[in-house]
């Protein structure tokens, strides 16, 4: 109790203070890398413009001088005639597109996926054909609910869409990073993001669920719950885009060009590991650098170190849709990797960064009703929306059927041959003057294609439907609180702390008392001890247990913090040094060389910017930070007595108790240790002392590798 008393007046003198970005006029030890041979985007090469020693010109050719307008004396009014006035200026106004109602921030990225086999036994898929078969991809990480220029750590699903360039046309996987959905039928869906949304009247909370309409919605319709724990656990706020895995969510179908169809679940497994931030670290994110997750992913590409991701499927027999006590056309359900383990069919990895963010990661427009031979939908109602949803919000934004035709949407088969005809910005010029089908003008092409000829799509031939026209809902989805029990039951006790503290934290906002209630009744029927924790909290009666869905079963692949991270490279390490003793710049400096050859991003930090200091003090956080290493000659900055003009009062002392609060590796080497004890930091696990460098930075790397330290975080007393 002394230590936490310790920590807490700590965080009293120190506070938080404003800093600039963390990253700005960092130096790390990745360097930019060389522009490689065979760029992941080079199909787009022929639509690049290089602006290298050339004369401006208008947009129709003419070389132009745009810096001075046209008018009528030296003093006069501009001239109407002034054309090249009016072509930038009309350019101007019309620059932004309406941004995307959900996952409008968002970034992206080029790579390649690598087949590891022939997998025509269960698909026609053409990418899947061979291996080592090679295929362009395109990656679009965003969030949900905020606007464009919203946060990047504010707590949401977080949308993973992969593109697949294949040689067979374009196929979009157009899922996110949590497994499950908050609706089963697409109709509910303006309902789900008006909900969330910022209330209409004041536009507030921004990027945010904290509020009454949204725990209105969850706590009625109850499909939410499922999804809702996911985003509330470590899923909502990841560490980056890189160390979280993808899902399709829907069930799709795997057919075969015999026709044989199985049922299957996509899956994209990263090989970074999964990590992700608690939950003060992100709200302190989301104020000091908006742009956190953007920013890794686009230093880690350019270092060389791009991320990859294995892409796994979930296959099931199509007579076993409801063999496992819920139903594959339920979006709101996950199949248990033990009932259904995954198959790897290929690696990718995203190694070149866009060119321009609006023509390429804004433009892009993916559908899950971009498909291809080989794959085929399922009867999933909210699958069946999204494929028409889709198309016409992409219609919306970019006000023409053509934006197929745009450089980053098209398939690299390209031009693509159909009796598609005119339309705003039209890109192609159609020789055929028989566009139509049949034909005799043109010989009868373009030619059908189907499953027997021209290699082309076809749907499962076995697929069937019947039955009365109905407005109803399937008895087999009525079930929507099983599931978010076995999802809570497979984390790890302090992950269970950490969804609990999250639903209060969300929960505390909510003003109206009904639906504080409904959240409680709801919470109850997946566990009585969740809803007994969350009404404390709330200053509300603990309800009696409602048992009908408790069950204790677990299952494996959900659990985050009770994992260690399979590679470190590209995490970064701050090294507190200072700039009143050579020797410790000397010590920070041989720190930086050791750690940085392990693919480390490494920044030294001091009082000013001279040689051998990547940042100072004033601009630096532990936010930035995976691990905090103090170097000898440092440790009188983190006595309490000590102040400077330099940066704000108790700065080295903030990061490092931040970074030990957060659970992240801390250490000192030498005398540096010594600050550890000015910090009141105690003797606990993931905490490293010692002489000997390489001793010391083989156990720092080895405290990286966990992550984070969870046992520094408290457990409610008596928590089941």
């Amino acid at each position: 109790m002394h230590t936490v008393k310790a920590l807490l007046s700590w965080s009293c003198l120190l506070g938080l203070s404003a800093a600039a970005c963390p990253f700005a006029g960092g130096a790390t030890a990745l360097g930019k890398r060389e522009e490689p041979a065979g760029r992941s985007d080079s199909f787009l090469d022929k639509d690049k413009v290089d602006d290298s020693n050339v004369y401006m010109t208008s947009d129709v050719g003419g070389p132009i001088a745009d810096q001075q307008s046209l008018k009528a004396g030296i003093r006069g009014s501009t001239l109407l005639e002034d054309f090249i006035f009016r072509q930038k200026l009309q350019h101007f106004d019309h620059e932004r597109v309406p941004e995307r109602v959900v996952h409008a921030r968002g970034a992206g990225a080029y790579g390649t996926f690598t087949s590891y086999g022939d997998f025509s036994n269960i698909t026609a898929a053409s990418f899947l054909s061979e291996a080592g078969k090679k295929t362009p991809t395109f990656v679009r990480f965003s969030t949900v609910a905020g606007s464009r220029g919203s946060a990047d750590t504010a707590r949401d699903v977080h949308g993973f869409a992969t593109r697949l360039y294949t040689d067979e046309g374009n196929l979009d996987i157009v899922g996110n990073n949590i497994p499950v959905f908050f609706i089963q039928d697409a109709i509910q869906f303006p309902d789900l993001v008006h909900s969330v949304k910022p209330s209409p009247d004041n536009e507030m909370p921004q990027a945010a669920t904290a509020h009454d309409s949204a725990w209105d919605f969850f706590s009625q319709q109850t499909s939410t719950m499922h999804t809702l724990f996911w985003a509330m656990a470590g899923f909502g706020i990841p560490r980056s885009y890189r160390h979280m895995d993808g899902f399709g969510v829907h069930t799709f179908r795997f057919v075969t060009d015999d026709g044989n169809s199985k049922l299957i679940k996509w899956h994209w497994k990263t090989k970074q590991g999964k990590a992700s931030l608690v939950w003060e670290e992100a709200q302190v994110l989301s104020g000091k650098n908006a742009d956190f997750h953007r920013q890794d992913l686009w230093d880690a590409i350019e270092s060389g170190n791009g991320p990859s991701w294995e892409l796994c499927v979930q296959i099931v027999d199509e007579d076993k849709a409801l063999a496992f006590g819920f139903d594959l056309l339920d979006p709101t359900k996950i199949i248990p990797e033990e009932l259904a383990p995954l198959q790897p069919l290929g690696i990718m990895t995203l190694d070149t960064n866009p060119t321009n963010y609006f023509a390429e990661t804004e433009q892009v427009a993916f559908q899950p009703g971009h498909v291809v031979r080989g794959i085929d939908f399922t009867e999933d109602p909210l699958l069946q929306g999204r494929l028409f949803s889709y198309l016409d919000t992409q219609l919306n934004r970019h006000g023409s059927p053509n934006f197929e035709h745009l450089p980053v949407n098209r398939p690299v088969n390209w031009p693509v041959h159909n009796n598609n005809r005119d339309g705003f910005s039209q890109f192609l010029i159609h020789k055929n003057i028989a566009h139509y089908t049949p034909n005799t003008l043109n010989n009868g092409y373009p030619a059908q294609a189907n499953q027997t000829t021209g290699r082309g799509f076809f749907t499962t031939p076995d697929r069937k439907a019947s039955g009365n026209l109905v407005r109803e809902r399937s008895s087999t989805f009525e079930d929507h609180w099983s599931q978010p029990r076995l999802f809570y039951n497979s984390l790890t006790p302090v992950e269970q702390q950490f969804l609990i503290n999250a639903i209060r934290f969300e929960a505390s906002h909510v003003r109206s008392a009904t639906v504080k209630q409904n959240v409680i009744k709801q919470l109850n029927r997946i566990s009585n001890d969740i809803a007994k924790r969350v009404s404390s909290a709330l200053g509300m009666e603990a309800p009696a247990p409602d048992t009908t869905y408790y069950h204790d079963n677990v299952t494996t692949g959900i659990s985050i913090f009770n994992n260690t991270l399979p590679t470190i490279a590209t995490l970064r390490v701050g090294i507190l040094a200072s700039t009143t003793t050579g020797s410790s710049l000397q010590q920070a400096a041989v720190l930086k060389e050791r750690l940085a050859s392990d693919k480390l991003v490494v920044t030294v930090v001091g009082e000013m910017l001279v040689d051998g200091v990547d940042q100072t003090y004033s601009a630096a956080d532990a936010t930035v930070f995976d691990g905090i290493i103090i170097a000898p000659g440092a440790e009188n900055l983190f006595k309490p007595e000590t102040i400077s003009a330099f940066y704000p009062t108790g700065r080295p002392g903030q990061i490092l108790l931040d970074a030990y609060r957060w659970g992240k590796p801390v250490g000192g080497l030498g005398s540096g240790s010594n600050a550890l004890g000015s910090t009141c930091v105690p003797s606990t696990p993931g905490v490293f002392t010692g002489e000997d460098v390489d001793k010391f930075v083989q156990d720092f790397e080895s405290g990286l590798s966990q992550f984070r330290f969870t046992d520094r975080f408290p457990l409610d007393s008596g928590a089941e």
